[in-house]
């Protein structure tokens, strides 16, 4: 195996073993054995354990695990452009939902990073979640000028989106696997939780 793809095969054992076990559950060693790999094989990549969080987050940035929806989503880049309301914040919505759901390991591995008060939680927040609130909170900002939003702290807006949609992921993917609570397709949830958010914070 090329010196990248062992590189890229202990990140993404790591993933799993963080996910599962946090980063102080889990030793190099434990992700050497998972890995196939010696541990002194980890050490040549990565110098040491923290090394290998910092790494996970600039791996997801390269291979589009971390791309921000404005940046390749052209339904969303032209609803923008029509000022169509609805439409943006469902396709921010739909585009947040699906990628959360389809990465699980890696959103189990960002809250034992927050529990664990690791830099990989600030480092995230500083440069995935900030740009977030930045640009959505520079949409509602730009339609509060039009006289089309209400006057409020657009940050709060972000917050109470954000907050409907991570809230339904985890109910998917921890607390109500089965639906039992709720069942609805992401279509659904993502039209709603739009639908919500501007009724109120229209003018």
């Amino acid at each position: 195996m090329k010196a990248d793809e062992r590189r890229e095969q202990i990140l993404h054992t790591a993933i799993d073993l963080f996910s599962l076990k946090g980063f102080s559950g889990t030793t190099t060693k434990e992700i050497a054995r998972a890995a196939g790999v010696s541990e002194a094989i980890i050490f040549r990549h990565f110098a040491k354990k923290s090394d290998i969080y910092s790494a996970i987050l600039d791996d997801k940035a390269r291979h589009d695990g971390m791309k921000f929806p404005w940046e390749d989503d052209a339904e969303l880049l032209d609803a923008i452009h029509r000022k169509d309301d609805a439409k943006v914040f469902y396709r921010l919505a739909i585009n947040a939902l699906n990628k959360q759901q389809s990465d699980v390991g890696f959103l189990r591995l960002l809250m034992y990073s927050a529990l664990e008060e690791h830099e990989l939680a600030e480092r995230f927040f500083s440069e995935f979640v900030a740009r977030v609130y930045g640009f959505i909170g520079g949409y509602i900002e730009e339609r509060q000028r039009d006289g089309v939003m209400r006057e409020m702290d657009a940050r709060i807006a972000v917050r109470a989106f954000l907050g409907m949609l991570i809230h339904h992921s985890l109910n998917v993917i921890l607390w109500d696997k089965r639906k039992a609570l709720l069942n609805i397709t992401n279509k659904e949830a993502a039209e709603n939780f739009a639908q919500i958010l501007l009724r109120g914070i229209k003018a």
